[in-house]
């Protein structure tokens, strides 16, 4: 007879070395890429929800495609279902539907862009996301010291383009609305006319 000591299985912590998250924003740290999903920490919540129907997709295309002379004239880019956005502060990481930044955007660890380094973020609202962009992500991206917010509502009553800007104690003190179809002046530092005719589909 062979005398055989057993050990007790090994738990999680002991396998990996990797400590259990403690935080909502360190659990999003510790998540997997998740194709198709776009996953968000919106104050304290992690969110994750598909990505948006192929007219959501197209406005930020359309949007992209818009800015390519501005673009290409001072040297920025621009990305549709952009990289992650760090609130500075708070640690919110946002997932815009379009963000446009300087060449060399400052970053939060590898793969999120720093608020404050940002020029502007843009959300289209669908009916999964009314509230999170039209306020809680207004208010986190002034936070963020976003110097613009275009926001495409193409479910309101009245289809329309809103942009925020100038910051004050943590929130846009000014905004612009026009409907669909009406040029919109994107101020400094972008100083460009939106033709949001683009959005009409």
């Amino acid at each position: 007879m062979v005398a055989m000591a057993i050990e007790p299985p090994a738990t999680q912590s002991e396998e990996t070395s990797t400590p259990t998250p403690r935080t909502t924003r360190e659990l999003f740290d510790a998540l997997p890429p998740l194709p198709g999903f776009r996953v968000e920490v919106i104050e304290g919540k992690l969110i994750v929800s598909p990505m948006g129907d192929p007219e959501h997709t197209w406005m930020a295309a359309d949007l992209h495609d818009a800015l390519l002379p501005l673009r290409a004239e001072r040297g920025w880019r621009g990305a549709p279902g952009g990289p992650n956005v760090c609130i500075e502060g708070p640690r919110d990481s946002l997932v815009p539907d379009y963000v446009l930044t300087p060449q060399h955007c400052p970053r939060w660890g590898q793969g999120e862009l720093l608020s404050s380094g940002v020029i502007m973020t843009a959300e289209v609202v669908s009916p999964s996301s009314v509230r999170t962009d039209r306020e809680d992500k207004l208010r986190l991206y002034a936070l963020g010291k976003v110097p613009i917010y275009l926001l495409i509502d193409p479910i309101a009553k009245s289809p329309s383009a809103t942009v925020y800007s100038d910051i004050k104690d943590g929130e846009y003190r000014a905004f612009t609305s026009v409907p669909f179809g009406k040029p919109l002046y994107l101020p400094a530092p972008i100083d460009f006319e939106l033709d949001t005719s683009i959005f009409m589909v």
